[in-house]
């Protein structure tokens, strides 16, 4: 070998050793830098001429496991979307307070039943009466103020959505700038490692934000990709845009630069918890409450129009039905009874309507034949100079000549499960600004009453809130509601391809999925109207988020009452007392009885949120309600410790690989400054060599 090639070896092991002492030393003074990754040199062999010519530095790289890192970036956008979640949940639960407690949520309805028992007790106290009447306006206020709260948390989580998809742009921004910086450092053999540090910090921020997909590119640097396989940024950064209303579910879309949106799949990160609650959680909690403060609304007001005030009040304002007036009586059965009484209780008109028969009896006459279409005329002729009945506004109005009052007794009525004076609130406790009742008793063969023409308008999406298309349906000219459920189930005009719409018995209209997985149907735009500024569809059957929602909003006692309290119904009208003594007497408390005992009446809820459909006592599905919010809280925050337990360990593993051992780094550091020391002396030999022939020249 000639002194040409010792030297030349020594240098190439000289400038290897000096790349390790380098390598060691970085690893070194970053033991303690968060997100660091111990890097080594990639040093191989040079061959010349079939002979050994020394070694050389192929590259600098990073110690990382692909495996760990995949995993890791998994675990932390599934903890980070489950720590999101149980926080939320949490704080909506402390928005119903302690169920134990007597200042929570649900104990202001119990307070609402002990004080009309104590009422019952002494129905002539003003002070018990203005009690009974402060405890209801405190329940509906607290429920009111509770449902305000969880559509502001809503409105957060919806804002936040936004300021996170800036943030996952941003982040894909830089990580495409990085990728250029490491394919430049590649191709010219340069040491990239702490420009991926960076972009390895920031991929791992990015999976607490979205799910993503990372692969490392041949040139350097990654290609990211949502978990369907787009790709968000490469060579350059793709947008990503997050689309929602206040009727439809929220979902991210990736834009290019070149063609349009695409709806993409989020399955994890804080962006997919955003999403849940937006979407899911919060929305099934606030319409979970507006089914329980609407039933309970409907107990109180059930028994509150089968009782009377003493004396009977001169006016009874029915609530608006969206309802014309004949499709409003038809389907009534059993009989009810109306009684125009004066000051001191005595009847003096009393009017018995057999809706089965179809007639009227005036003051125990003859009967006399109505129809649904004439029942107006002949309740106004039958009550003749001693009150008047009219129907404005889809809402029946009593009025007693003066000085008289009127009276019901619901005796055997009903429809839709309620009674005639409940069915039209004549003598509502609890009135709402809209419809909180959904059971119209409308039945197939009734006109459906909307205007021919008017659209509604369908979003299909899928589970996670990607949209599929929109449906728009037009209200047939055929006047029946099985035309119109004919019309929104159609296959190529409705939304029969991916369910059915139906009618109960009740008159409540529900939508039933035939998909697998089922399809979300959400109501995008109602331009519809029962009748000039009558209900659309969606209102009148509480179809969408925004109609059941906003139900906990609209509930409020009646404002007369809360000025007068003495107009609480807290006796009942007796129809078995002789001629001419009082039917209402203002010692009867068993309307006040009726009333405190509202809450133990089996009452039939909905399937909402977490709860499926149930016949229970309101004080059931209260225990129930608060039960179910605990559970989806615990249930979330047991989700997030399991993934935080995934991702710490997943964490540690990584570190193990990839952190700064301080024994291992000095080994390293001792072997490459022998190495460098041997590669010297080499060098110093070979000179020794050169001067020695230089002399004997």
């Amino acid at each position: 070998m000639s002194l040409t090639s010792v030297l030349n070896n020594a240098s190439s092991g000289l400038i290897a050793a000096q790349a390790g002492l380098r390598t060691a030393s970085d690893n070194i003074a970053n033991v303690n830098t968060p997100g660091y990754v111990r890097k080594a040199i990639d040093q191989t062999h040079r061959i010349i001429g079939g002979a050994g010519a020394g070694t050389e530095v192929s590259g600098v790289r990073r110690i990382v496991d692909q495996f760990l890192v995949s995993a890791g970036l998994t675990a932390a956008s599934t903890s980070s979307r489950w720590s999101l979640t149980a926080s939320t949940l949490d704080n909506a639960q402390s928005l119903f307070g302690d169920p134990t407690s007597d200042t929570g949520y649900f104990a202001a309805l119990d307070r609402v039943w002990s004080t009309f028992d104590a009422a019952a007790q002494n129905p002539t106290s003003g002070i018990l009466k203005s009690q009974s009447v402060a405890v209801v306006e405190d329940f509906f206020n607290q429920t009111s103020r509770i449902n305000t709260q969880i559509g502001q948390m809503v409105a957060t989580a919806d804002a936040r959505a936004v300021g996170t998809t800036q943030d996952i742009n941003d982040i894909l921004s830089q990580i495409a700038r990085l990728n250029t910086d490491i394919s430049r450092a590649s191709i010219g053999n340069g040491d990239a490692t702490g420009a991926e540090n960076v972009q390895s910090g920031l991929i791992d921020k990015l999976a607490t934000l979205i799910d993503i997909k990372v692969q490392p590119r041949s040139a350097g640097g990654v290609t990211i990709r949502s978990s369907e396989g787009f790709e968000l940024t490469g060579d350059a950064a793709a947008t990503l845009v997050y689309r929602s209303s206040d009727s439809t579910p929220g979902y991210l879309a990736v834009k290019y630069d070149v063609g349009g949106e695409q709806p993409i799949t989020v399955t994890g990160g804080e962006m997919r918890g955003l999403l849940d609650l937006r979407d899911i959680h919060l929305p099934g909690l606030s319409e979970q409450l507006g089914e329980f403060a609407s039933r309970a609304a409907e107990r109180l007001n059930a028994a509150h129009n089968a009782s009377s005030a003493a004396p009977a009040k001169s006016l009874l304002e029915g609530r608006d039905t969206g309802l014309d007036l004949p499709t409003a009586v038809g389907g009534f059965t059993g009989a009810a009874t109306l009684a125009v009484t004066n000051a001191s209780g005595v009847i003096q008109r009393r009017v018995d309507i057999d809706f089965t028969a179809g007639t009227l009896s005036v003051d125990g006459g003859a009967a006399t034949a109505f129809t649904p279409a004439t029942f107006l005329a002949s309740l106004n002729t039958a009550l003749g100079a001693f009150g008047t009945a009219t129907y404005t506004n889809r809402g029946l109005t009593l009025n007693a000549a003066s000085p008289n009052g009127i009276a019901m007794d619901e005796g055997t009525s009903q429809k839709a499960g309620r009674g005639f004076s409940h069915f039209f609130g004549l003598n509502d406790l609890v009135k709402s600004s809209g419809q909180t009742s959904y059971e119209t008793g409308l039945r197939a063969s009734d006109p459906h009453g909307f205007t021919a023409g008017d659209t509604l308008t369908f979003r299909l999406t899928q589970s996670d809130g990607r949209p599929i298309r929109d449906v728009t349906v037009a209200v047939p000219a055929a006047a029946t509601m099985t035309d119109l459920l004919a019309a929104l189930n159609a296959n190529t005009t409705g939304v029969g391809l991916i369910g059915a719409f139906a009618l109960d018995a009740q008159g409540q209209m529900s939508f039933t999925p035939s998909t697998t997985p089922p399809v979300n149907l959400s109501i995008a735009q109602d331009l519809t109207s029962r009748g000039a500024g009558g209900p659309s569809i969606s209102g009148l059957f509480g179809l969408g988020v925004i109609e059941r929602n906003s139900r906990a909003d609209r509930l409020f006692v009646d404002p007369k009452i809360v000025q007068n309290p003495n107009m609480l119904a807290l006796s009942k009208l007796d129809l078995t007392v002789a001629a001419g003594q009082p039917a209402i007497r203002p010692g009867d408390g068993s309307g006040a009885r009726a009333l405190a005992a509202a809450g133990e009446t089996p009452t039939g809820f909905d399937a909402v949120g977490a709860l499926g459909a149930l016949t229970v006592s309101l004080s059931d599905y209260a225990a129930q309600f608060g039960a179910s919010i605990g559970r989806q809280a615990e249930s979330a925050d047991s989700r997030r410790m399991t993934t935080e337990a995934v991702s710490s360990e997943v964490a540690a593993r990584r570190q193990s690989v990839e952190g700064v051992n301080i024994d291992e780094e000095l080994v390293r550091l001792t072997t490459y400054q022998q190495a460098f020391n041997a590669s010297a002396r080499m060098i110093q030999a070979a000179k020794e060599l050169f001067d020695v022939l230089t002399n004997i020249i």
